[in-house]
């Protein structure tokens, strides 16, 4: 088949996929579990805070036997939703569907909230361990353990095929598009005097190292640098806001009126529409979080916690922290520089433009040194997530041929930005989340019972 055609194909798929299916099931799932939890996001979201941050800053020393704690799961969970998705994708979201898009990306975020909760509560409940000692877990593990001693066949059949979908999804095909990221912006920053090939090979040795050491590696390199990250990034967005102070409630303002009136507020030239609004955001604010997605489950398994629903609240945050503090700092910044108004730019540009209006040329440089953090911890946290499913497809014996793959892909990624790759990364994502979807929705009575055990008898009722 023709290069070209593929392509087209691919992007036919995806685009039904996304703009009808997995919009449906993942809004859909969100509102499920909101109901069905009796609204566990609003009724536990201070415990879930207590419960991610309290012990981050204990003077107790923990063992190396303890494994990975609550906070850095989530610093894994975090490094891989947070990506160039918070920068291009919110800009997309605004220029294609207005700032209004932004309410609505909050609305399908809170409902992801639900869903992603339920995600680590299972992970937790039916994780296994692996021969080195440490805690494994994910989709392909509960629907195995979880739809598979009423269903084996059909648990057989979903586990294998996500398993075999987030690898090349993420580990192989995200991994190029992510090094591609990164070499595109390191080279944009140095004035284009940068050979790719060289940031390729860089970013590939800085990731091996990580890779080599495991969970525990991958677990002190997120819980060192995510924080980092998002703190170097609010800063840059605090300094932004003080400079374009008087724009700030008029932005908020202009959000909500565009929300349910963009006629009026855009004014109807632009042509943009209520559905059109509503989808853009809701769209963000489901694939930048990964709610349902059944991508971070594998990192909020790994957690040593007393109890299920414990790692559950721990999930919440992640996605409070993705879409409504990062997603939502990036939206800012485009409105209150005004950089949204430029319709001859897109994606990442829009937020460049937003940089480059608040510190000048400096702007350009501050935005890449950000896109390359974003892109690398994601990276680290994607080829987490395809181990552990290069675990459960072959044992052990596939993570060495596994780790070396994904360097290559990383090294390929930075040569050149192909469209075929980033439309099958797009379709392979969109697919991993069927299975994911069914086997949450079949298992919803253990999330009930597992919430029910924890509220009732809390920590000493510990599994």
């Amino acid at each position: 088949m023709d290069q070209k055609v593929l392509n087209d194909t691919i992007v036919a798929i995806n685009s039904f996929l996304s703009n009808n299916i997995l919009l449906i099931a993942l809004l859909g799932c969100g509102i499920f579990y909101t109901i069905y939890s009796k609204g566990v996001q609003f009724r536990k979201l201070g415990a879930a805070f207590k419960q991610t941050f309290g012990g981050v800053f204990s003077k107790e020393k923990k063992s190396e036997d303890e494994g990975v704690s609550s906070f850095q799961a989530l610093a894994v969970a975090i490094a891989a939703q947070v990506g160039t998705g918070n920068v291009a994708g919110v800009a997309t979201a605004i220029m294609a569907g207005g700032p209004g898009a932004i309410f609505w990306m909050w609305l399908a975020a809170i409902l992801g909230m639900a869903t992603i909760y339920a995600e680590a509560v299972l992970a937790q409940k039916f994780r296994e361990k692996d021969d080195e000692g440490n805690f494994v877990g994910g989709p392909a593990y509960y629907i195995k353990n979880g739809i598979g001693p009423k269903h084996p066949g059909l648990a057989k059949v979903m586990s294998t095929a996500f398993a075999i979908l987030i690898v090349i999804a993420l580990g192989f095909v995200g991994n190029i598009v992510q090094s591609n990221s990164i070499a595109t912006s390191v080279v944009a920053a140095t004035g284009g005097k940068l050979n790719p090939i060289i940031v390729g090979i860089v970013v590939a040795v800085l990731a091996g190292g990580v890779f080599i050491g495991g969970i525990k590696r991958i677990a002190n390199f997120a819980q060192l640098v995510v924080p980092f990250m998002a703190l170097v990034y609010i800063i840059a967005a605090i300094i932004m806001m003080v400079k374009f102070h008087a724009h700030i409630i008029p932005a908020f303002k202009l959000i909500f009126e565009a929300a349910f009136n963009p006629e009026a507020a855009l004014g109807g030239a632009l042509g943009i529409t209520i559905k059109m609004a509503a989808a853009k955001g809701v769209g963000r604010g489901l694939f930048s979080n990964e709610a349902g997605m059944g991508s971070t489950p594998h990192a909020h398994a790994t957690a040593n916690v007393a109890h299920p629903v414990l790692q559950g609240y721990t999930a919440m945050v992640g996605v409070f922290i993705d879409t409504i503090v990062i997603c939502t700092v990036t939206a800012l910044m485009i409105l209150v520089t005004e950089a949204w108004t430029d319709k001859s730019l897109n994606g990442a540009l829009v937020t460049q433009e937003a940089f480059t209006r608040a510190f000048g040329p400096t702007g350009t440089i501050l935005l890449a040194v950000a896109l390359g953090f974003f892109a690398f911890t994601t990276i680290v946290g994607w080829y987490y997530f395809g181990e552990t499913n290069i675990r459960f497809l072959f044992g052990h014996k596939g993570l060495w041929p596994y780790r070396i793959l994904v360097l290559l892909c990383i090294i390929a990624g930075s040569l050149q930005e192909v469209d075929l790759v980033w439309n099958t990364a797009d379709l392979t994502n969109s697919l991993m989340v069927i299975p994911n979807i069914i086997a949450i929705i079949m298992l919803h009575k253990h999330v009930k019972n597992m919430t029910l055990h924890y509220e009732t008898n809390g920590k000493e009722g510990s599994l």
